[in-house]
């Protein structure tokens, strides 16, 4: 008599999956130290710490040597004499910081208003030329490639009153002689026109290169719909470049309040400390008074108001770059 074997269903198999990764924040603190080292967490420091190391001695000591030399009196070769708030105080109390700041704002409010719309204009021009856009390129760029003292030197001979290029082709029209450099109403105006035309080309290739990232699709259909150039740029190109503006702007407030080249090579400061700026008066606390300390000092308050500045205009602007 044969007997039936009843046989017992397979067991289900399990479906193949995508391997369990393990959380690095499980186990216990030895667990979770052991398995990072066995992922290359020490390999990792160990390549990473000879690049760390260079960047804080030659980046991050400076500003602590900085800090550390605004409390004190040296000459930088005899032995320092800690003085502690004394250099800040003397810095205060001289009349001229406070004309070389006003200086120092007027240039910043002059280059914003002068020279950040120029690199823009310019990007969008040239974004919009049918031909020759190589060629507009380098031309813009053309003046970051001459050495900034040799930029200054040349407008400064543009500006010359007697056989300077500007008067001489506003001689031809009646104009003239003007005394860019010599006269206080226009001196700092001079210095902002050429920082702008020594400046722009470098931004504008920055805005070139954020303009390629828009989709041309918002062009065409924009040309479809009859939109002229102008409503293209305001309703296209300036939204789709809100955050590379804002940061423009940002450098360019942080660049400005620490001019320095152009006024020293141009002006000296003058004529009568109208052109006077808060990185010469730190130049001249250094190498014409030999007051490392006061230098120091005035080096570190502008370096907290420019930190200050750059968190207030961050925190006042996240919410446009959404």
């Amino acid at each position: 008599m044969n007997r039936s074997v009843k046989s017992a269903p397979p067991s289900p198999r399990k479906q193949a999956g995508p391997p369990r990764l393990v959380s690095p924040h499980r186990g216990s603190p030895a667990e979770r130290f052991v398995r990072w080292v066995r992922q290359g967490g020490i390999t990792t420091i160990l390549f990473g710490l000879p690049m760390v190391l260079t960047f804080a001695y030659f980046s991050w000591w400076p500003i602590v040597q900085s800090v550390r030399l605004s409390f004190e009196q040296t000459n930088l070769v005899g032995p320092a004499q800690w003085v502690g708030l004394d250099n800040f105080r003397n810095v205060l109390d001289d009349p001229l910081l406070w004309t070389a700041v006003e200086n120092t704002a007027l240039f910043a409010a002059l280059a914003l208003v002068i020279g950040f719309p120029v690199p823009l204009f310019l990007a969008v021009l040239i974004a919009e030329l049918r031909r020759g856009g190589t060629l507009f390129r380098i031309l813009a760029y053309l003046p970051v490639a001459i050495p900034p003292v040799v930029s200054v030197l040349l407008w400064k001979w543009f500006y010359d009153p007697d056989a300077g290029l500007f008067n001489q082709l506003l001689a031809h029209v009646g104009l003239g002689p003007y005394p860019w450099l010599q006269s206080t109403d226009t001196a700092m105006l001079s210095i902002v026109l050429e920082a702008t035309w020594a400046g722009f080309g470098s931004t504008v290739i920055i805005y070139l290169a954020a303009l390629g990232s828009v989709p041309s699709e918002l062009y065409e259909a924009a040309e479809i719909d009859g939109a002229g150039i102008w409503r293209r740029v305001w309703h296209i190109t300036l939204p789709s470049l809100r955050g590379v503006i804002l940061i423009m702007l940002l450098l360019q407030i942080i660049g400005t309040l620490q001019v320095f080249t152009e006024p020293f090579v141009m002006t000296d400061g003058g004529p009568e400390d109208s052109t006077l700026t808060v990185l010469m008066l730190i130049y001249n606390y250094a190498f014409q008074n030999g007051d490392y300390g006061s230098a120091t000092a005035l080096s570190v308050l502008l370096a907290l108001v420019l930190g200050v500045l750059s968190a207030i205009y961050l925190r006042a602007t996240r919410s446009w770059n959404n």
